[in-house]
């Protein structure tokens, strides 16, 4: 599997494939582990049935072992999946009956995704949805996150790295900034298990209200 990047200043992840059937199932993977990594995994069945479909259209209707590339960006509350190959077939919604699998993926693709369409590009299409991430709330918090850890790890170490060099840097970020935050908290003459504590409660109520 093609290794990927994040390209700032939107979170975005590039993953080239080859489009054969045992490269669908590492698709998937990947990009629900980057989800989990973006901090959205509330997204993460629906992208992978999508993924799943969109890189299966690629190999049974463009062709076994072309080139492609799946794109997800993070577009404020959706998350936008884009498929790009150098067909300039563009596929078409269709009722769909018992041996018409491109026309059940299509209809999967508008049950799941709040929009969907085609693009003509320069190498050939995008076929290209976008599905709902979180609850409003969620989307703020986990944008504010990303937002104070970028900004956290800025001082000491410079500008963030690029592709999965960033994410491990904001992981790390992650630690440090709990780790600085409990020794504010024990300064205050407060307990640091019970703000803890406290915390995944907000957590969990919240995730549980989504």
């Amino acid at each position: 599997m093609p290794g990927y990047e994040v390209i700032e200043p939107r979170l975005r992840c590039v993953l080239p494939f080859e489009a054969l059937p045992a490269e669908v199932s590492l698709l998937r993977r990947a990009a629900v582990k980057q989800l989990n990594r973006w901090g959205v995994p509330v997204a993460a069945d629906e992208a992978a049935l999508l993924v799943t479909e969109l890189a299966t259209n690629v190999v049974k209707h463009v062709g076994e072992g072309v080139s492609a590339t799946l794109i997800l960006e993070w577009r404020a509350e959706r998350l936008r999946l884009e498929v790009h190959d150098k067909s300039r077939s563009v596929p078409s919604l269709k009722a769909a009956v018992c041996d018409e699998e491109c026309g059940r993926g299509l209809h999967l693709l508008t049950a799941l995704a709040v929009d969907w369409g085609t693009l003509l590009t320069v190498a050939g299409k995008a076929v290209w949805c976008e599905i709902a991430m979180s609850s409003g709330q969620a989307y703020r918090r986990i944008e504010r996150a990303v937002e104070a850890l970028e900004s956290y790890q800025r001082p000491s170490r410079g500008a963030p790295p690029r592709g999965s060099g960033r994410d491990i840097g904001l992981e790390e970020s992650a630690v440090e900034l709990i780790a600085d935050l409990l020794h504010w908290t024990a300064a205050r003459g407060l307990d640091p298990d019970d703000v803890l504590e406290r915390a995944q409660m907000h957590y969990e109520a919240e995730a549980d209200a989504a």
